[in-house]
């Protein structure tokens, strides 16, 4: 007699295996009556959702590769009830690759639509920060979580993820899918790259590509903070971006207070215009300052992006209406990379520990190096050796995507173009490089630019919430995404439809239509 699903939630039923692997231990355990309430801000490119009741097969692995010292933790839920057919892991953030309250919050959503979903630690645990694993001894990085978390551990959930489907439902899943954004995005670019046929759909929102550059460009306003020994007041820093905003905002044709065209603000609108005008500032409970010099410098540098000493760009700047000190309150909690911590008594540099630690972890693997006092040189320096350490490693700026394109996959990406971390142009520029590649790209490969809206959520602009309906349109029967809706937040409030368009097409409002809040105004037109 045949048991039932919940009857075969025990270690018993799963049998998994990686090549490389040693499983040190299998929990199975079934949960029931499980709710939970899930904002489309989490889900990135799906709505929000409410889990009701639901059933499930928690199945934990922890495993090691022999020899290299390592105990990584996969968790997979498997639906007892509702099952789609369909298996979707879901990414990280930051310096976590998973197992942390985004990658449960995505869970969440996946299981509410009827997904077999999975995530992994990569090793690392859930510290939002590096310190606790990337040093084996003080001058020794520990390559081998940072292989883990770079690519491995990746193969290895998918792999682990299909057979736990396989030996509990007994088939394979219909399709399989990725989700994530930031960490989360690098980590699906590199899937497509490096291990082209795990995945049929990709969805790698603002990814962070090119880590070897990305991340000191984090660091890139702190550094020019200390070089200039002047630390603004974010009033100052917030009043240049409002001042962008409202220089920029009508380029598109419409004013939401959203900038459109970002490429054409960064030419346009120079941030020295406002130098000497009065504000007041929040971080002086009011009183007035003026905008100084050294603010608008920080500002440009920022917009600009990283330069070595002799003028060459490294990696591109955040463009102009991204939120650069974190004080805004659709920030949602993210900090900005040019913040400072003030005081009655004046301001501080606030360094992320993304852009600080990979300088000390990893580059000098010297916890105690001071990155407030880099000179120029040095700092230079250290961007160039990570490059030349980890660049194999970490960063998915490959663009040849051949293998991925002939398994069928599809991949979509999207790039908020108030993002305040990951600057928008990488997004852009490797779509182009693999455009180089594969001119007829968009058979596989979309993108889709957010005006207003920031990392991987908050700003202006509200979640591009059909993206993953999308992509498992394109995915199962050949439907591809020509435009998708979106909502965009005024004051008090509001919100108006708007529709986001496949790069290189931008979308343009029809003046003679009249209603900006209305997507049948808006067209896709090629830039």
């Amino acid at each position: 007699m045949a048991i039932s699903l919940a009857e075969a939630c025990r270690p018993a039923t799963f049998s998994p295996s990686v090549f490389g692997a040693e499983i040190l231990k299998l929990e199975a355990d079934l949960v029931t009556n499980y709710s939970a309430s899930v904002p489309e801000a989490f889900r990135y490119t799906a709505p929000a959702v409410e889990l009701q009741n639901a059933t499930f097969c928690n199945v934990t692995i922890s495993y090691t590769h022999p020899g290299q010292d390592d105990n990584i933790v996969v968790e997979a839920w498997l639906p007892v009830d509702n099952w789609n057919g369909r298996f979707q892991a879901v990414g990280g953030g930051g310096w976590v690759a998973g197992r942390f309250f985004l990658s449960y919050n995505a869970m969440n959503g996946a299981l509410a639509d009827g997904f077999a979903t999975i995530t992994t630690n990569a090793g690392i645990g859930d510290a939002q920060d590096s310190s606790p694993w990337a040093l084996i001894s003080p001058g020794n990085v520990n390559l081998y979580n940072l292989q883990n978390l770079a690519s491995v551990s990746l193969e290895d959930e998918a792999v682990f993820g299909k057979t736990l489907i396989k030996n509990f439902y007994g088939r394979d899943p219909e399709y399989s899918y990725w989700n994530g954004c930031s960490q989360g995005g690098r980590q699906g670019l590199m899937l497509a790259q490096r291990y082209p046929t795990i995945y049929d759909g990709i969805a790698a929102g603002a990814p962070a590509t090119q880590w070897t550059e990305l991340v000191p460009y984090i660091q890139w306003p702190q550094q020019i903070m200390n070089e200039l020994d002047y630390y603004p007041y974010g009033c100052e820093l917030d009043a240049i971006t409002a001042a962008a905003v409202s220089a920029c905002d009508g380029l598109d044709g419409v004013t939401d207070g959203i900038i459109a065209r970002t490429d054409e603000c960064v030419a346009t609108f120079d941030p020295f215009s406002v130098v000497g005008t009065s504000v007041k500032c929040p971080q002086l409970n009011g009183t007035e300052v003026q905008i100084s010099r050294e603010a608008a410098v920080v500002v440009n540098a920022t917009w600009q992006g990283m330069l070595f000493s002799h003028g060459r760009q490294t990696f591109h700047g955040i463009a102009p209406g991204a939120d650069l000190t974190g004080n805004s309150p659709r920030s949602f909690g993210q900090p900005g990379i040019a913040a400072t911590n003030c005081t009655a008594g004046g301001c501080v540099g606030s360094a992320s520990t993304l852009g600080s630690q990979w300088l000390q972890l990893f580059i000098a693997k010297n916890p105690n190096l001071d990155v407030t006092s880099l000179e120029r040189h040095e700092f230079d320096n250290l961007v160039r050796l990570g490059g030349q350490q980890y660049r194999s490693i970490v960063s998915t700026a490959d663009p040849d995507l051949t293998e991925f394109r002939d398994a069928g996959g599809k991949i979509i990406t999207f790039h908020g173009l108030a993002d305040n971390i990951i600057p928008p142009k990488a997004t852009e520029n490797y779509y182009n490089a693999v455009a180089e590649i594969l001119p007829n790209i968009q058979d596989f490969y979309r993108y889709f630019e957010a005006p207003g809206l920031g990392h991987c959520f908050g700003g202006s602009s509200g979640q591009p919430n059909q993206l993953f309906s999308q992509l498992r349109a394109w995915v199962e029967n050949g439907t591809a995404p020509e435009r998708s809706n979106i909502k965009v937040n005024l004051p008090e409030n509001k919100t108006q439809d708007r529709i986001l368009c496949p790069y290189p097409e931008q979308a343009e409002f029809d003046t003679q239509c009249g209603d900006a809040g209305s997507e049948k105004c808006w067209s896709c037109v090629a830039r």
